[in-house]
């Protein structure tokens, strides 16, 4: 594992760990690079990927959205190159964004920052 990125290391689910435990929603998913732990991003409501990262000191994160491929060190406040992840590399093509289905209010709008 070299910078905080540990490409063996699968995703801890399909969904923020955070919310899934509290029947809580999210706008994006983040995956942490280092650990796999999958949070919430940092205009839902929780902002669980930031807070993994200011509990565990895991530097970098990276998307878990479907088509995108970025990473982000939150050390140095800035993308990094990364290499592939362990599969999967997103949460799953139908699993809606804000997510996940049924537990997005109808004002998520409202909820963002």
């Amino acid at each position: 594992m070299t910078d905080g990125i540990d490409p063996s290391v699968p995703p801890s689910g399909t969904g923020c760990v955070e919310c899934e435990e509290a029947d809580g929603w999210w706008v994006h998913l983040r995956r942490c690079a280092q650990c796999g732990h999958v949070g919430c991003c940092d205009s839902s409501p929780a902002q669980h990927a930031t807070a993994h990262f200011r509990a565990t000191g895991h530097p970098v994160m990276a998307s878990f959205e479907p088509g995108e491929e970025w990473f982000w060190d939150f050390t140095r406040e800035v993308g990094v190159l990364g290499q592939p992840l362990a599969p999967p590399r997103s949460h799953p093509e139908d699993q809606p964004a804000p997510g996940p289905a049924g537990r997005v209010p109808a004002d998520w709008h409202d909820h963002v920052h």
